[in-house]
């Protein structure tokens, strides 16, 4: 788990979480192309941007130095949520499986209910793995691809394969980064909570 960073980065107002706001607009945006008017191509370029974005934000945070806890916490959730997106409109498009909907979420939503855990013992959110981030890019790679075989012609016909191929990689990690954040939510529990505040703060006490 992340130990609280030694220098202050509490800013709220930084340009790289101006751009991750910006891509959090967007995900209602791309649900609603994807399920209202069905508009792909614009969907599309919707995913496109919040990609190029999402690197963005990141490039920014290092160049000028605006790392926060808000993005921090903002960035993964938002890619979820494109994630999220993505699966239900194909889900109800019946493009892919409810069974891996349902598989996807429920990893989600099995981590979500253990980071109150850990915030109460004293930890920060899950470090992330580099399997985690494989698994993210891998379905925001699968989900245009998926869209574009949709269509007609070669394209779509060449596309389709290689969007479930990048799906079914995509799923295997997923599911395999929980297993690892799984496991160090065990670790975690197995630290005294006093343990794990004095991991943070060196001069926290049990009276604190």
């Amino acid at each position: 788990m992340a130990d609280a960073p030694s220098t202050p980065v509490d800013r709220v107002v930084t340009i790289p979480n101006v751009l991750s706001v910006l891509r959090l607009a967007g995900v209602p945006l791309f649900l609603y192309l994807l399920l209202g008017p069905r508009a792909d191509g614009w969907a599309l370029v919707v995913l496109v941007a919040g990609g190029f974005s999402d690197w963005l934000d990141g490039k920014l945070a290092r160049m000028l130095g605006q790392y926060s806890r808000l993005g921090a916490l903002l960035d993964p959730a938002v890619d979820r949520l494109y994630i999220l997106a993505a699966l239900i409109a194909l889900g109800v498009r019946e493009v892919v499986p409810w069974w891996v909907v349902v598989v996807l979420v429920g990893r989600d939503l099995v981590l979500g209910l253990c980071l109150p855990v850990l915030r109460r013992r004293g930890y920060g959110p899950f470090v992330v793995t580099y399997a985690g981030k494989a698994a993210t890019f891998q379905l925001l790679y699968a989900f245009p691809l998926l869209l574009v075989g949709q269509g007609s012609g070669w394209f779509a016909e060449l596309a389709l394969p290689f969007g479930y191929a990048f799906a079914g990689w995509g799923v295997a990690l997923y599911l395999w980064s929980g297993l690892l954040y799984l496991t160090q939510f065990v670790l975690a529990l197995r630290t005294p909570a006093v343990v794990a505040a004095q991991a943070r703060d060196p001069e926290a006490t049990t009276a604190r």
